[in-house]
């Protein structure tokens, strides 16, 4: 059964050649999600988070995780960091095998580890004319030879 998840933010685009571009944006809570833990801004508004400050572990900061994406026609990185506890970096690139990888932090500074898994781009398109205005990936992800599901990412640029 396929799950769609919906989610609107504000980005920064940058051109940093004729066909390669970098969109910066802050990835906003999911409001329902476990691991939501509320920003600033969602915190701001009572009807805005399901999750309230003072439910947020004290472990873990506030602070908003950003997504920087480096798009191209030919290949896609994504780096999301944030929180402390939890990064990842993924790279697709049209018809081969990348990689995504996951850093898990713990409290103290020597309890790191990553997580190595692969995956398989079946289609990436970018259109627009001057600046992208769509972006559409459709990949595989594997651990070893285990197939763990088929994904697509739709990004709309306005």
């Amino acid at each position: 059964m396929a799950q769609h998840l919906v989610v609107e933010t504000s980005a920064t685009l940058y051109q940093k050649n004729p066909e390669q571009f970098h969109v910066l944006l802050t990835e906003p809570a999911i409001h329902g999600h476990p691991l939501e833990t509320p920003t600033p801004a969602s915190s701001a508004s009572p009807a805005s988070s399901a999750v309230s400050p003072s439910a947020t572990p004290p472990d873990v900061p506030a602070s908003p995780r950003l997504l920087w994406l480096e798009i191209s026609p030919y290949r896609v990185t994504m780096t999301m960091q944030g929180n402390g506890h939890f990064s990842y970096r993924h790279f697709w690139e049209q018809g081969i095998y990348g990689l995504n990888r996951y850093w898990l932090q713990g409290d103290r500074m020597d309890q790191t580890s990553q997580i190595r898994l692969r995956n398989f781009t079946r289609s990436l398109t970018l259109t627009g004319h001057e600046i992208p205005e769509h972006l559409r990936l459709e990949y595989e992800l594997w651990s070893h030879h285990v197939c763990l599901g088929h994904y697509v990412m739709n990004l709309e640029i306005h």
